[in-house]
């Protein structure tokens, strides 16, 4: 599955562009630069690190259902493959339903899946802004499956529903047909899914039907214009801020409960009553925008986020043949490089060093990688990995040191 993750990032972009064609030909702005780049940064991370957590998720799952199966089913019968893929589509649907409910009503969930609620946008890189942990606390409520379902099954319909679920991110499609819009989920359910108008909060959680939400009394028709984000509390485009912060505010939150069982139940209340323990913290935070970076900076950045994602797409196809240290290193670097640019993007130029460090390890440990294990490529890659690492370099100094440090001296001539 990961590697169709990897040749289906090419058709992320490619749909992320028509997407822009529609927004500039209808005239209407789908798109933010910043929150953009900080959706498909965060996206990359949880790539990344679910290369991880998949190997974990899916090896307690094939070892259920290697000693445990209830009976075992023919992979070769094409009849029995297709009945069994829908049935769990629908039973895996069904489930996924009451995770992703969890993910809201549980602070301990809610805290890992707040990140794809944080874009005051809705667009397609809004559908890539996964969380980094989600599904590691919720994949135990699918492990029953494996009292029945192959292994190969469940990845499959694993693959289907999270490719299902990209497409419906987007203002570019109104309405689909009304029989369409009563069983399946759409844009128009899922916009209200991000909303935070009082109506629409904790709605329509569907993932792949939506008859789910129609059942459990959770769903609500799209009427008024919804409005994106999250009620409180956060503004940053830092990606691993945007990973962790909640689980700082439950921390406040529990040291005002009294007595280990308040405290550790607040991990299974909702953010509502995690909201009123610690008003007073959101209040003396009022959201504020990040000091604009100049277009050349923007520029840098997305030279460097399509590196990155180049990077990435090597770094998944390759995966199961590098050393424990390269795949070690190859997430550092990544969640390295992603961090560094919300730091450009948030203008925090008291940590802009630690971009230029960056530049030198990834020149250094991309061409080791090379030198051993890919030598037939090592020559190529250090012409090109130096080449862009001393002009990124160059242009990141000179934008913020030597330009910015004229203009200082003009201001105060």
């Amino acid at each position: 599955m990961d590697s169709i993750m990897a040749y289906a990032i090419p058709f992320f972009f490619l749909t992320i562009g028509i997407e822009l064609l529609v927004g500039y030909f209808n005239k209407k702005k789908y798109y933010n630069f910043n929150d953009a780049i900080t959706n498909l940064n965060i996206g990359i991370g949880s790539q990344t690190i679910g290369l991880v957590t998949k190997l974990v998720m899916l090896g307690a799952y094939s070892l259920i259902y290697k000693h445990f199966a209830l009976f075992s089913i023919p992979l070769d019968n094409v009849y029995i493959v297709t009945g069994l893929w829908i049935a769990t589509l629908i039973v895996f649907d069904g489930i996924y339903y009451w995770a992703h409910r969890f993910g809201h009503e549980w602070n301990v969930m809610w805290g890992a899946h707040i990140v794809h609620h944080q874009s005051e946008e809705f667009n397609l890189s809004v559908a890539l802004r996964q969380s980094w942990f989600h599904s590691f606390f919720s994949f135990w409520m699918f492990l029953p499956l494996a009292l029945i379902v192959p292994t190969e099954i469940l990845a499959g319909v694993t693959g289907f529903v999270t490719l299902f679920q990209y497409w419906i991110h987007t203002e570019a499609i109104n309405k689909m047909p009304r029989w369409f819009e009563f069983i399946f989920n759409t844009p128009s359910h899922h916009r209200v899914h991000h909303a935070t108008n009082p109506q629409y909060i904790d709605k329509n959680y569907a993932a792949v039907f939506i008859i789910w939400d129609r059942l459990f009394g959770t769903f609500e028709p799209e009427v008024e214009k919804p409005k994106y984000g999250i009620t409180v509390g956060h503004t940053s485009l830092d990606p691993v801020y945007a990973n962790m912060h909640y689980y700082k505010e439950m921390a406040l939150g529990a040291k005002k409960e009294k007595g280990f069982w308040k405290k550790f139940t607040l991990m299974f209340k909702g953010p509502a009553y995690l909201g009123g323990l610690i008003q007073d913290y959101y209040t003396s935070q009022p959201k504020k925008q990040a000091a604009p970076v100049n277009l050349n900076m923007r520029i840098y950045v997305l030279i460097q986020f399509i590196a990155l994602a180049v990077g990435l797409v090597l770094y998944i196809l390759e995966f199961e043949n590098l050393s424990i240290f390269y795949k070690v290193a190859g997430l550092s670097m990544i969640i390295f490089t992603i961090q560094s640019c919300g730091y450009i993007l948030e203008n925090r130029t008291k940590l802009f060093p630690l971009e230029i460090i960056r530049l030198i390890l990834a020149a250094v440990l991309l061409n080791a990688l090379y030198y051993e294990w890919y030598q037939v490529w090592f020559v190529l890659t250090l012409v090109l990995s130096l080449s862009i690492g001393v002009f990124s370099t160059f242009w990141f100094i000179y934008e913020n040191y030597i330009k910015r440090k004229d203009t200082v001296k003009v201001s105060n001539n």
